[in-house]
């Protein structure tokens, strides 16, 4: 991977709010045509990062790179390539959503036919509503409308499904991946753990301004190489082991059931689970930060494995590890 392969490249970014750090030489890259999530704690810098990288926000030192550019002297031509979606859109509440999206798409030297960008986030039937007639959920579709109509090379996205419900959840995501597919490179910050597994190529932890891991959803913190964990209940209530090999023990608890093995589950562990030890063992989640819809973020312009359990005394199943788990209860 060269240099023109990176969309964004950082190196001991570092910023600081008085006395308080809230990028603390943090190290950063992300290539041409990826989706990477960023996740981490309130207050561990996920917010001035961006903002830095956007080029709302100046950096105290380190190295940052975005398409090519330092984004604390990159001018309008730059801009233009990158799309922001941002926490709020206060400014422009008596326009209709047509002309919101017309107004913004003329910042932009090549924009989408802004028509076409309005039915595409599902807001065709209020294309000619007033903006602060419009839903939560419908606000943030115009964000995230005033963010593509540029036809950007690399979008910004900030909690860009908050205020959705499910099926707009949903349908938000596919439109994730449809410009994803078009070579569109996406930065996303989220709280949504789902949202991140669904859409991302890879993500990326922060806590206290600082990188604690970064790599591939189903990798992220060795999650690939972690025992599952399976459950069943035995004749003295619900037991639970650990092991790399869940197949190998199912088919031995089925020849000691004699076939189906009650309340059988086998669970591995989530993206979320991963991400909460990552976090508590980064100890401090830092802070600092701008609160969440802080004025530079409003558009102005363009766990560790489960205790192991013996498998049980059901018909002398296959021995495991002889540690017991609590019975009567279920898992």
């Amino acid at each position: 991977m060269g240099p023109a392969d990176l969309v964004i490249e950082v190196r001991g970014l570092r910023k600081a709010y008085g006395p308080v750090v809230a990028v603390d030489g943090l190290d950063l890259e992300m290539t041409r045509g990826e989706v990477l999530a960023l996740l981490g704690p309130n207050g561990a810098g996920k917010t001035t990062t961006v903002e830095i990288l956007e080029g709302y926000r100046r950096r105290d030192s380190g190295h940052a790179r975005v398409l090519g550019e330092d984004p604390q002297h990159a001018g309008a031509a730059w801009r233009a390539r990158r799309g922001v979606v941002l926490q709020s859109c206060d400014d422009v509440v008596d326009l209709t959503v047509r002309e919101c999206v017309h107004h913004f798409s003329h910042f932009y030297p090549a924009p989408a036919q802004p028509d076409e960008v309005i039915e595409r986030v599902g807001l065709g039937a209020k294309r000619d509503a007033r903006i602060r007639s419009l839903s939560g959920g419908q606000r943030r579709r115009l964000d995230v409308a005033l963010g593509i109509v540029g036809q950007p090379e690399l979008l910004f996205l900030d909690e860009p499904t908050t205020g959705f419900d499910p099926e707009a959840r949903r349908g938000f995501w596919d439109l994730v991946r449809d410009l994803a597919g078009e070579g569109t490179s996406i930065l996303l910050t989220t709280h949504y753990l789902e949202e991140a597994e669904a859409l991302a190529s890879r993500v990326a932890v922060i806590s206290g301004g600082r990188l604690v891991d970064m790599g591939p959803p189903g990798e992220l913190g060795g999650r690939h190489d972690r025992p599952a964990e399976v459950s069943w209940l035995g004749p003295d209530g619900w037991q639970r082991t650990s092991t790399h090999e869940p197949t190998r023990l199912v088919v031995q608890l089925q020849a000691a059931f004699g076939g189906e093995v009650p309340g059988l589950t086998v669970r591995r562990p989530s993206l979320e689970d991963i991400y909460l030890e990552l976090i508590g063992a980064a100890g401090a989640e830092g802070g600092g930060a701008p609160a969440e819809g802080s004025p530079a973020r409003r558009r102005t312009a363009p766990a560790g494995p489960p205790a192991r359990a013996r498998v049980g005394a059901a018909a002398k199943a296959p021995a495991e590890a002889p540690a017991e788990a609590p019975a009567g209860g279920e898992p």
